[in-house]
């Protein structure tokens, strides 16, 4: 069984002076992903991230986890061999292939780095000695170096590590790495996508959830709050805002158009969310919309929504086709969460026939209806919102 893993990053290692920053970043992440399934030892070296596990760990447990982690490009179990002495270094990597490979009838190709480059062998040379090593100890190998069956890799650092086996982490950013975003959260399939997908740039989220009681369920409410468990099992701790909807929706279908009801709440609910972010420090808002999915996602209905707010908003999902979405939500576990047939606030209150092409001259003529007490109503559902942290 190994006792360590090794961790390779990708993007990170091209950044420059601030590349430590992205490093502990990471580290964090490792910690906090293990940090329930037992007492792990977590250093970084020179463009590696090291796990050393603890006696009783799960194999299978430590590797979901790490899977879950963005920032992660590889994943390798190790074994560590406390030396760099040559003598010892090809015995015990020659005990490593007698205990991991039984039959010896396979092709391999030995691959090594050094980190000191005062060390006697280079890594051309380590690759070629070691391979003579374990050809003379298991004469039934085979050298391929284009096609092998076993890719045999040795670092040489402080201490030595060999490993055989390569498992795909997420890539991306470390969490906490790129600042923080405010996600519009609905039960739906699209948004939870969106929050992984801006999350695995590095992005912190923070959630908000439109509820509309009692139009809307506390069943759909707490159908929103498992998809922001289930994302932030790749994000970390999610602070979810409630607001209470149900007024200020009552007054706009009072007051508007009912074509026009779709786009005017989408407009309030970009308000409230921006209120929201610049209170709890997010520089954009992340929204789940994708072009020409609804009647409020047309691009006229894009650049109607967008006029209310100053923030940024980042709209991963915009040229994806539903079942690109689908599938990344299968990926992640929250499709079958999303489609648990409760009602959501942006689906209730909805025209027939909604404007697809709306004018923003005419959406804020129809807005005019709204002045008497809609910033009152606006403040109460501020006021009054529920945070829930949800991890």
């Amino acid at each position: 069984m190994y006792k360590a893993f090794l961790i390779k990053y990708a993007e990170i290692g091209i950044k420059g002076k601030n590349r430590y920053l992205f490093e502990n970043a990471l580290r964090d992440q490792i910690k906090n992903s293990l940090k329930d399934l037992g007492d792990y030892l977590v250093s970084k070296e020179q463009g590696r991230i090291y796990i050393e596990c603890p006696d009783d760990y799960d194999y299978d447990e430590t590797v979901e986890a790490l899977q879950r982690v963005f920032g992660i490009a590889q994943i390798c179990p190790v074994s560590i061999i406390d030396t760099i002495d040559w003598d010892p270094l090809t015995e015990a990597v020659g005990n490593y292939v007698e205990e991991r490979y039984p039959d010896k009838n396979f092709t391999f190709k030995m691959e090594a780095k050094r980190s000191d480059k005062k060390y006697p062998l280079t890594s051309p040379e380590i690759c070629v000695e070691m391979g003579a090593y374990l050809l003379r100890r298991f004469p039934e190998m085979k050298v391929d170096v284009h096609n092998p069956s076993v890719r045999i890799m040795v670092e040489v650092r402080t201490r030595s590590y060999v490993y055989s086996e390569i498992i795909p982490g997420l890539g991306g950013m470390p969490v906490g790495s790129n600042g923080k975003a405010m996600l519009l959260l609905s039960g739906g399939i699209d948004s939870p996508v969106a929050g992984y997908m801006v999350a695995k740039r590095g992005v912190t989220i923070d959630a908000v959830y439109f509820h509309a009681p009692p139009y809307t369920s506390d069943r759909a409410k707490e159908k929103v709050v498992d998809l922001a468990r289930l994302v932030s099992k790749y994000t970390g701790p999610i602070k979810l805002h409630v607001i209470n909807f149900t007024d200020i929706q009552l007054y706009i279908y009072e007051k508007c158009p009912h074509d026009e009801l779709t786009i005017i709440m989408r407009r309030y609910m970009m308000k409230i969310a921006e209120t929201l972010a610049v209170d709890s420090g997010c520089l954009g808002l992340i929204t789940g919309e994708s072009i020409g999915q609804v009647a409020s996602q047309t691009l006229h209905s894009l650049a109607a929504t967008n006029e209310v707010c100053s923030l940024p908003v980042y709209r991963p999902l915009i040229a994806f086709d539903k079942q690109d979405i689908v599938d990344i939500a299968e990926k992640i576990n929250t499709y079958e969460t999303s489609i648990l047939p409760y009602e959501d606030c942006c689906t209730i209150f909805v025209a027939k026939h909604p404007v697809t092409k709306p004018s923003l001259k005419v959406i804020r003529y129809s807005e005019k209806a709204l002045e008497e007490k809609i910033e009152e109503l606006v403040k109460t559902a501020l006021d009054t919102k529920e945070t829930i942290l949800v991890q």
